[in-house]
């Protein structure tokens, strides 16, 4: 998975030509920080109002309890600038992909269709896929520095076995597919512009 992230950072960069004053950009989402994802991202100047950001997250981590929240993700996103690139209002369209394996998450949330309360009781061990659209604004700290606020909706498709004990680990459903309609990204990114 590391491999296929770096493979896809690299693609990213080779698409933006040569490296001149304020065309990469290096993040890291405080938001998944938070949440014990590692994460990284990589944003490249394709024009003057236009970018590509490829941004990947991994937690292997099992938790207190048997809490898992295992996963990897990776969210291309085209962005448009409404003034110039790593400054201001931005608009984005991505799609995202990836697996996980989350369950003994106490919860009551109930969302657009979605039942995550079951996350209390299963554990779910599938991937998703799908695509949504964003708006975010940039604020320039230094010649260097920059916080990023971001917030997209979308779709994803997933395809997960369902397990009723959490512990031991007894399958329940298997191959079972859902539609999600929902936040596809919640993101404060502290960035580094070269």
């Amino acid at each position: 998975m590391i491999r296929q992230l770096i493979l896809l950072l690299g693609f990213a960069i080779s698409l933006t030509g040569s490296a001149a004053a304020q065309s990469i950009a290096v993040k890291t989402n405080v938001v998944s920080d938070i949440s014990t994802t590692l994460n990284l991202g990589i944003e490249a100047s394709l024009h003057p109002r236009w970018t590509l950001d490829i941004s990947g997250g991994y937690n292997p981590w099992t938790f207190a309890e048997n809490r898992k929240w295992k996963h990897w993700i990776v969210q291309p996103e085209a962005r448009f600038w409404t003034c110039g690139k790593y400054d201001g209002h931005f608009f984005g369209i991505h799609i995202l992909g990836g697996i996980y394996n989350i369950g003994n998450i106490p919860n009551s949330v109930c969302f657009l269709g979605s039942d995550f309360s079951q996350l209390g009781k299963h554990r779910f061990e599938g991937w998703f896929a799908g695509a949504g659209i964003a708006y975010g604004y940039a604020w320039i700290l230094s010649r260097h520095w920059n916080l990023e606020a971001e917030v997209g909706i979308g779709w994803a498709y997933t395809r997960f076995d369902k397990y009723d004990c959490v512990k031991c680990g007894q399958l329940n459903e298997s191959n079972v597919p859902h539609h999600y309609i929902g936040p596809t990204k919640v993101a404060v990114n502290l960035v580094y512009v070269f």
